[in-house]
């Protein structure tokens, strides 16, 4: 494992209402970004790429059984893709995986015309952001 750099996230971990759902989308792409699975019991699974882990459970606890991006708290998970054509070609696989794009009428400036990313939504509402490190176009 890598010696992470002070203040560096350590984990995050997701609360999802189904967790053979969240596999098919979530665990899809966490995979293919290059994260290994570490750990995988009845209710969860967690990935690791470096020092850093992520977690997706379905835990007892819950109190709603829908999640909603737009409520206080996680908005979405942003990650870093090497180029803008892994960007486009995550983008077309995801939909094969439960993952719509979102803005697509922006895309792939949605977020500014600095930022070359796919912005993506499962099926339970989850968003996730695929981030050019480096584009062409931004270059």
């Amino acid at each position: 494992m890598n010696r992470p750099t002070h203040g560096a996230l350590h984990h995050v971990e997701i609360w999802v209402s189904d967790l053979d759902r969240a596999l098919v989308s979530l665990g899809w792409l966490l995979q293919t970004l290059g994260y290994t699975v570490s750990q995988s019991w009845d209710t969860g699974r967690s990935w690791l790429l470096g020092p850093t882990y992520l977690v997706l459970e379905q835990s007892r606890a819950l109190t709603t059984d829908r999640y909603d991006r737009r409520r206080p708290g996680l908005n979405h998970l942003a990650f870093h893709v090497e180029d803008a054509t892994t960007v486009e070609k995550l983008a077309v696989e995801a939909a094969q995986h439960g993952w719509s794009l979102m803005f697509a009428e922006l895309h792939p400036h949605a977020g500014g015309t600095q930022h070359y990313a796919a912005y993506l939504e499962n099926i339970d509402g989850f968003e996730v952001e695929l981030v050019a490190i480096n584009s062409p176009e931004l270059n």
